[in-house]
């Protein structure tokens, strides 16, 4: 199993592959595969048969997962793409920091 540097709800921009240079944000994370679902990246179309919660059915968007490898974590305080690296505080709890200003995740 693989260490994630990105969480759910995280916004991330992707650097490599066929959606290159898009952002959002991480609805899933996969760990175990080492892959992320991102909004609005690697949609693809997918037929739905009708059910309860949609009675007409018919074609809808699915995100799909791609490697985590292919996006990088956008900063909160200095809103750029950045590597992460982990802090352990003094209270023993450890956060991610951002490598290139320095802030806190």
């Amino acid at each position: 199993m693989a260490k994630l540097n990105v969480k759910k709800g995280d916004k991330v921009k992707v650097i490599a592959g066929k959606s290159l240079g898009k952002e959002g944000v991480v609805l899933r994370a996969l760990p175990k595969e080492n892959r992320v679902v991102v909004e609005g990246v690697a949609v693809a179309k997918k037929s739905q048969r009708p059910t309860a919660a949609n009675s007409r059915g018919g074609i809808v968007d699915v995100e799909q997962a791609i490697d985590a490898s292919n996006v990088m974590l956008i900063c909160p305080s200095c809103s750029k793409p950045s590597r992460v690296g982990h802090k352990i505080k003094e209270d023993g709890s450890k956060v991610r920091v951002c490598k290139k200003c320095g802030a806190e995740f």
